[in-house]
């Protein structure tokens, strides 16, 4: 699968709440790192964490930018409340190697204060 088409499914399997079906998008070996957050390695361990980031209730990541520059792809996006961030996705044949995402955390407990 090229850049776009494993971030187009990432979309998909995230809004549906699958953390498997995401964690099967990465290298084993990938890095998830979502600022301010701690890295997060290997494929089990960032199963977890989509399990963890979905255990509170639905989400629904709406693209607003999909930019793909060879292995690379960046991702701007808004929630339906107006919360909005980014991620930068590096693939390699097929699979996510290292992912950033960035969003602002102020903004996160404003528009929803029941997530930590």
């Amino acid at each position: 699968m090229c850049t776009r088409a494993v971030m187009e499914r990432w979309l998909t399997l995230f809004n549906a709440g699958d953390a498997d079906g995401i964690a099967d998008l990465y290298a084993e070996d990938a890095v998830n790192h979502q600022i301010p957050l701690s890295p997060v390695v290997g494929r089990p361990a960032i199963a977890d964490f989509h399990r963890d980031t979905f255990a509170g209730g639905p989400l629904t990541c709406i693209p607003v930018n999909l930019v793909v520059d060879g292995d690379w792809g960046a991702l701007e996006w808004t929630d339906p409340e107006g919360f909005r961030g980014c991620g930068f996705f590096c693939v390699r044949d097929g699979v996510i190697v290292h992912q950033r995402g960035y969003w602002d955390s102020a903004q996160l407990a404003r528009v929803h204060p029941d997530v930590h």
